[in-house]
């Protein structure tokens, strides 16, 4: 099973290397059945400026992490998706490529848990997960996120065996306070904006330049989406979809969206074909 650093790894957490390597694994390798040759994967790699020892060195650690696993295709080394980091990146296609905004209409979900002193790492693990999936903390042992995340939350407590030690609840905030103040104390918006402007500032610019060209460079197209997506895809689940009444006066979290679905918008074609052509996996 993938282990808790490895979910790291596959919601854009990990050192560079391996983000990239996740990020190619995630958009390109489940048209092979999950698996890329290394030589490929050291192509690839160059092309976005990791050398091949490098490259090398992040494949054995995703390896021991759970995430890949090693094979040979008709005599080719190379490494799968393992079946945990499939069902991870399937989960997140969703949450990366086609995010909900939720409203006060929907209501919340909560998670409330008690885990004994006994088994302290599942309770750590338990936080982590619920951290990833977006949840804030409204109480201690009481998680709160938007309601449409009810389904990705049942399903990770079970996928981990997690499921013993928590209760998940439909709910609507009747009183009291102002809710807006509340949601600024359970999530960190304050980060969250300073991500989502660095992230403009990163790749607009990207954008622009892409904007005067003329000519599709396929290669160069690849570079850049794969660069735009690892920076991307922990995003999504910093936010998990607050309703837009909550938060702040012309939140940047708006502007990078529509920047992200631009970007991908030109890029992802050209990209795909780039890998095609590079690494005959239409061929496979």
């Amino acid at each position: 099973m993938a282990d808790d650093a490895a979910v790291g790894e596959l919601t854009g957490r990990g050192a560079q290397p391996r983000q990239l390597i996740v990020t190619v694994y995630g958009l390109y390798s489940r048209e092979s059945d999950g698996w890329f040759s290394v030589a490929a994967l050291v192509n690839l790699l160059a092309d976005i400026g990791i050398d091949e020892t490098a490259v090398r060195s992040s494949i054995s650690r995703l390896k021991r992490r759970g995430i890949l696993e090693a094979n040979r295709h008709d005599g080719a080394a190379g490494y799968q998706l393992s079946a945990d980091a499939v069902e991870i990146l399937r989960e997140g296609d969703e949450r990366i490529f086609a995010p909900h905004r939720g409203t006060l209409q929907d209501g919340w979900v909560l998670a409330v848990f008690s885990v004994p002193e006994t088994a302290r790492q599942q309770r750590h693990v338990l936080r982590t997960q619920l951290t990833r999936l977006g949840f804030g903390t409204a109480a201690p042992g009481v998680w709160i996120a938007p309601a449409h995340l009810h389904e990705a939350t049942t399903a990770m407590l079970q996928r981990l065996g997690l499921d013993r030690y928590a209760d998940v609840f439909k709910a609507d905030h009747l009183a009291f306070g102002d809710l807006r103040e509340k949601v600024a104390q359970w999530w960190d918006l304050d980060q969250l904006r300073r991500l989502y402007g660095e992230f403009l500032r990163l790749h607009e610019p990207v954008l622009r330049r892409w904007k005067r060209r003329r000519s599709a460079r396929e290669r160069e197209a690849f570079t850049d989406y794969v660069r735009v997506l690892t920076d991307w895809r922990r995003l999504p689940y910093l936010d998990p979809g607050l309703p837009a009444e909550l938060l702040p006066k012309g939140w940047t979290g708006a502007r990078a969206t529509e920047l992200f679905f631009a970007l991908r918008s030109r890029l992802a074609d050209e990209a795909h074909t780039h890998v095609t052509r590079a690494t005959g996996l239409s061929h496979r």
